[in-house]
């Protein structure tokens, strides 16, 4: 699933090949003594079936699915079992995810981290939130954002979304530009 899904759950549709019992023998394998041709003896024939499975929001890598009445048939021809799908979270391409918090890295200009200002911070529904950063901070900082983060699975509260701001660089800087750098150097270096 990706984590979208996750984070909103969902509805896969699934094609899957399943035993069921032969029309033939009703499972038993023997017709008139014989064995079955239907099935070859085995009681069950494979049908390919659609099954359509709720994912819930939370869901975490390793987590089974249950589907009641979907698995392999009784020998003696009772009810079905049930049918189990483990669930496997894909990587997402800007977000990390740890338990039900999320992970994301921002970058922002020099200026910005120098002097603060407002930042976009991308959310997983697609929108960006809104965070203040304060003059000088530093590269790597990293910012909580409140429940902004992955519902867990039980519903009871969400997790968190934390904002790391990668610092970006100026380059091909103007003349002025590197007339200003020289000056805080100076300043900063007292000569």
């Amino acid at each position: 699933v990706t984590l979208e899904e996750v984070a909103s759950g969902g509805n896969r549709v699934f094609s899957l090949q399943v035993p069921e019992l032969c029309p033939t023998c009703r499972g038993t394998a023997l017709v008139n003594g014989r064995l079955c041709t239907t099935c070859n003896g085995s009681g069950t024939v494979s049908k390919s079936r659609r099954i359509e499975v709720k994912i819930p929001p939370g869901v975490r890598d390793g987590s089974r699915i249950r589907i009641r009445g979907e698995g392999n048939p009784s020998a003696n021809g009772g009810q079905k079992g049930d049918l189990y799908l483990v669930v496997t979270v894909q990587p997402h391409p800007t977000f990390d995810r740890k338990g039900n918090d999320l992970y994301v890295e921002v970058p922002i200009p020099l200026s910005k981290a120098m002097l603060g200002g407002d930042i976009e911070v991308p959310t997983l529904r697609g929108s960006h939130l809104s965070m203040k950063v304060p003059a000088e901070t530093q590269n790597a900082r990293t910012f909580r954002l409140t429940g902004q983060g992955l519902p867990s699975l039980r519903g009871e509260d969400k997790g968190d979304l934390y904002a790391k701001v990668r610092v970006i660089l100026p380059t091909n800087l103007t003349a002025r530009e590197r007339e200003l750098f020289s000056e805080l150097k100076r300043q900063r270096e007292g000569g």
